[in-house]
């Protein structure tokens, strides 16, 4: 920890809790113009008054404002709806996947987390042959996917939730390096529970890890550009959740209804939406019939949704999560030691509560224990 204030991270925590800087200077009683110039470092606090009403209004240690920043998250974030999705939001969520990795810096250091195998596919391969390709790779076969969140988890992909301030964030994707290794991080919103919906948030942005170049900033991309990448990782995402083969033998054995492709959706945990697009692109049903049951959905008020869809489960992230618990339990750190370490070896000074968000712990898993008096009590004399 340094002794001089870091600007950065002051911008990191008012980002992380949604305010705007006027909103903050409100907050704290100072000039917009004043907290923009020590977010950019061009000027310091000037008493220790000014950054403890800052640390309160943004629920951040002090110590946080006086330690480096750290690089883990690298490159572009890849969201689901960028188009409808407030930047505001965006770089909050950005935030938070950073602070997410910082950790898992720390986590690498005390367990070993299955390896991630680089998906490196030619730069012209379609999204149905990706797909294909990473199915082969991953020895699926054809059949269903029961539980996306612990396929990707399984080959070393991290995978987290926690509850977003819009509903307009559905998931999100971020490459994260280390000193030891490469690995991306999928985030999606538990705003939304549906297995369907969930099972297609992580193959999509599987589709980004495999097809799309990560180096870009996304920001810089024309609005037809992120179209076609959005178009892509869907198609990816429906070719790896609905192989051809199998679903289309599924697709073709009963009639071209919405009761039929309910029952489908148990089987293949896939909204009905995304499967009769799925059988229309497969050419198992017509673009009118297609069209026919997607206004049929929309008359009926379950195109958001559907059928099944409070019934459907899928497991939760769990490698992350559980790597946490595991230090705990196995006595590694107690909970205090643990936020101890993370703050005077990895430079990282965060509320406990904060970590369990972001991790989606139990709450209270990392609590400090607090320090009764007993100054007022003495044991007996035995």
């Amino acid at each position: 920890m340094t002794t001089r204030f870091n600007g950065e991270r002051l911008k990191k925590a008012r980002i992380y809790r949604g305010l705007t800087v006027a909103e903050l200077g409100e907050k704290v009683g100072c000039q917009r113009q004043t907290l923009s110039m020590y977010e950019i470092s061009k000027s310091q606090p000037a008493d220790k008054a000014i950054v403890e009403r800052i640390s309160k209004v943004l629920n951040f240690p002090i110590a946080f404002f006086y330690e480096e920043t750290v690089p883990n998250a690298t490159g572009t974030v890849y969201f689901r709806s960028l188009l409808t999705t407030n930047k505001k939001y965006r770089n909050e969520q950005v935030v938070k996947i950073d602070i997410l990795a910082h950790v898992y810096s720390f986590l690498q250091d005390y367990v070993e987390f299955p390896e991630y195998t680089p998906l490196t596919f030619s730069d012209d391969i379609s999204p149905e042959c990706a797909a294909n390709l990473l199915r082969e790779k991953w020895n699926l076969g054809q059949e269903p996917i029961d539980n996306i969140v612990s396929l990707v988890e399984q080959h070393g992909i991290l995978v987290t939730s926690f509850s977003t301030s819009t509903d307009d964030v559905d998931a999100f994707s971020r490459f994260v390096e280390t000193e030891d290794t490469q690995t991306y991080l999928i985030a999606y919103s538990n705003n939304k529970t549906s297995a369907a919906r969930i099972h297609f948030d992580v193959a999509h942005e599987l589709g980004h890890i495999c097809l799309h170049d990560w180096s870009e900033d996304i920001e810089e991309l024309s609005k037809q550009e992120f179209k076609e990448r959005e178009r892509q990782a869907n198609e990816f995402a429906a070719a790896f959740l609905l192989p051809e083969e199998s679903f289309r033998r599924d697709a073709e054995s009963g009639p071209q209804t919405l009761p039929y492709y309910k029952q489908l959706k148990k089987k293949w945990k896939v909204s009905i939406a995304a499967m009769i697009r799925r059988a229309e692109k497969l050419g198992v049903m017509t673009s009118e019939e297609y069209q026919v049951l997607m206004r049929t959905m929309q008359k009926r008020g379950i195109r958001k949704e559907e059928p099944l869809d409070d019934i459907l489960i899928t497991a939760s992230p769990a490698l992350l999560k559980l790597s946490i618990i595991m230090l705990l339990q196995e006595k590694i750190f107690t909970p205090r030691e643990f936020m101890a370490e993370l703050s005077d070896s990895y430079g990282l000074s965060i509320n406990a509560e904060d970590i369990e968000f972001l991790f989606d712990l139990p709450e209270g898993t990392l609590a400090m224990p607090k320090v009764i008096d007993f100054s007022k009590l003495q044991l007996k004399a035995k």
